[in-house]
């Protein structure tokens, strides 16, 4: 299971703390960009896991973030994912 958050900067940082300090959601792929991809103030949180860690974050992540559904939430995951093609790409070159 994939989800997207968004939250203002410094509910951000609070969250990302908060996430990788909790038992469930740690154990998840976590992790944060800048909302600048999309012309946004703020971060986006992608969680990659299970139904338990994606929904222990978005319980966590209540009072702090949204979940980004919809055509900005394809556009943050293409986003993403072509930033980890990238980085992957160049990694090929080093073996």
């Amino acid at each position: 299971m994939e989800l997207v958050l968004y939250a203002e900067k410094e509910a951000g940082e609070k969250l990302m703390n908060i996430l990788l300090k909790d038992d469930i959601v740690s154990r998840a792929n976590v992790i944060s960009r800048d909302a600048g991809i999309l012309g946004k103030s703020g971060v986006y949180i992608r969680i990659i896991g299970s139904e338990e860690q994606c929904g222990r974050a978005l319980e966590l992540a209540k009072d702090l973030a949204v979940e980004v559904k919809g055509e900005e939430r394809e556009e943050v995951l293409r986003i993403l994912k072509s930033e980890d093609e990238k980085m992957l790409s160049g990694f090929s070159g080093i073996f």
